[in-house]
């Protein structure tokens, strides 16, 4: 009998052919084989729970280097864990911006011995790196080039038509887009109401994303180059992304699949507020609409923490931004219990998806030769949020509170057990991600 490292019985397995009721091989940190019957040095009875692949959030702010009073890639990539992430791409806004070579190197040192999930960086578009942006895409460890094109911080906006095009021109992997027109923010900026958070998606109206949407999509043509539009929140804009896929992917976050402005402002005021903002529940609806009709290719979190200090503050001098990535799979899987979507459209969105657009090599699957990441779920568990269970430094969600079914009850990277039931392991080994374009061109 063949002897693995690992085994995981008795599971229901999310396998590409759907659910299977089997056993997991798993040697050398990969699978080795479905189906298995034979000794191991470590045996985890799954009966009655499920076995997906593991979880990749490809959008998550760490804030690690220059801001960790909110985040750091130790607590970040520790939250992550705990909500069944396997996998995270994190966001170039820290202090200073991940703009160079030597940014990337420095969150890649920083990252090995402390992060608990495997990890890729995103490199930030500047008007004074265009150029180089060819270069630094190809970079081990690099998720790809992002472009905000609406309210960033210092020279990450990238928000005129002749700049995109350089940026565009310069590269080939797909580009991770925030599609929020800056133009049309400004001149709406008293739409903003004093003390009063709901004004923010006036002030960030539909037209501010659709019109950045319709720009981007433009300019990825001209230019011949693969795009990415992160969180979208319009359902105008899924429509018109429908008719772009050939060039355009996207994403939607938990946060606007789940919260509606009507109620989410009353209740939690400024902890409310992120960009592109909470809209209505009309909004809301539609992106699930559309999310059904296979539009949305990932599911991100958008993981953007700040103190309990900051967001306290008045609007509109409250910072943009809320946790998310330990509440992604929860949610999700509530999701499925209230017959919102199945379970095998979140599979799509939160792992297969990300390696189909990305090329993420070994990831996004559980078949033979990938990389042993699952993430293992009680599809029955009902439970409640509780701010105790949260691991991000923040020490707050949106969702606290919130009863649910479906818990995430195990994460294991890489054949590693790193979260189970609650308990982490005794030592952060997380390690870079591998793409097709960067490892194998």
């Amino acid at each position: 009998m063949t002897s693995y490292d690992l085994v995981l019985k008795n599971g229901t397995v999310w396998t590409p052919g759907g659910p299977v009721d089997t056993n997991i091989g798993v040697k050398n940190g990969r699978i080795a084989e479905l189906g298995v019957a034979g000794d191991a040095g470590e045996t985890i009875d799954c009966t009655g729970l499920t076995i997906l692949p593991g979880v990749i959030d490809t959008q998550v702010h760490f804030r690690e280097p220059g801001l960790e009073a909110k985040e750091d890639l130790e607590s970040g990539s520790r939250s992550a864990v705990m909500g069944g992430v396997t996998a995270v791409f994190e966001m170039p806004n820290t202090k200073p911006n991940t703009d160079s070579a030597e940014a990337l190197e420095e969150k890649l040192r920083r990252a090995q011995g402390r992060m608990w999930c495997d990890h890729a960086f995103y490199v930030g578009a500047t008007a004074a790196n265009a150029e180089r942006l060819a270069e630094l895409e190809r970079l081990p460890g690099t998720a790809g080039v992002k472009i905000f094109m609406g309210a960033s911080t210092g020279d990450l906006l990238v928000s005129e038509d002749r700049e995109l095009a350089r940026v565009l021109a310069s590269g080939k992997r797909r580009v991770a887009i925030h599609a929020e027109d800056e133009a049309r923010m400004n001149a709406r900026l008293s739409e903003r109401v004093d003390g009063d958070p709901s004004s923010h998606p006036v002030w960030r109206d539909d037209e501010s994303a659709i019109l950045a949407t319709r720009r981007i999509l433009k300019l990825a043509r001209e230019a011949k180059r693969r795009i990415h539009i992160l969180h979208v929140t319009t359902p105008a804009e899924l429509q018109i992304i429908a008719a772009h896929k050939d060039i355009a992917s996207c994403e939607v976050t938990p946060q606007h699949l789940t919260l509606a402005g009507e109620e989410a402002y009353p209740a939690l005021g400024s902890y409310a507020q992120m960009n592109p903002p909470i809209r209505s529940g009309k909004h809301r609806d539609g992106l699930w609409h559309w999310l059904n009709q296979g539009v949305p290719d990932v599911i991100g979190s958008d993981h953007a923490p700040h103190t309990k200090e900051e967001k306290a503050k008045r609007y509109p001098g409250s910072p943009s931004g809320m946790p998310g990535v330990q509440t992604l799979l929860p949610l999700l899987l509530n999701h499925v219990a209230n017959g919102r979507t199945s379970l095998q459209r979140v599979v799509e969105l939160t792992s297969a998806g990300a390696q189909r657009i990305f090329g993420i090599v070994g990831k996004g699957r559980i078949a033979a030769g990938y990389d042993a990441d699952f993430t293992v779920v009680d599809l029955k568990a009902e439970w409640t949020i509780e701010e105790s269970w949260l691991a991000s430094r923040c020490g707050w969600s949106p969702f606290t509170g919130m009863r649910l079914t479906g818990k995430p009850l195990g994460t294991i990277v890489r054949g590693r057990r790193v979260m189970w039931d609650g308990t982490l392991a005794n030592a952060a080994e997380g390690r870079p991600v591998r793409f097709e374009s960067v490892d194998f061109a």
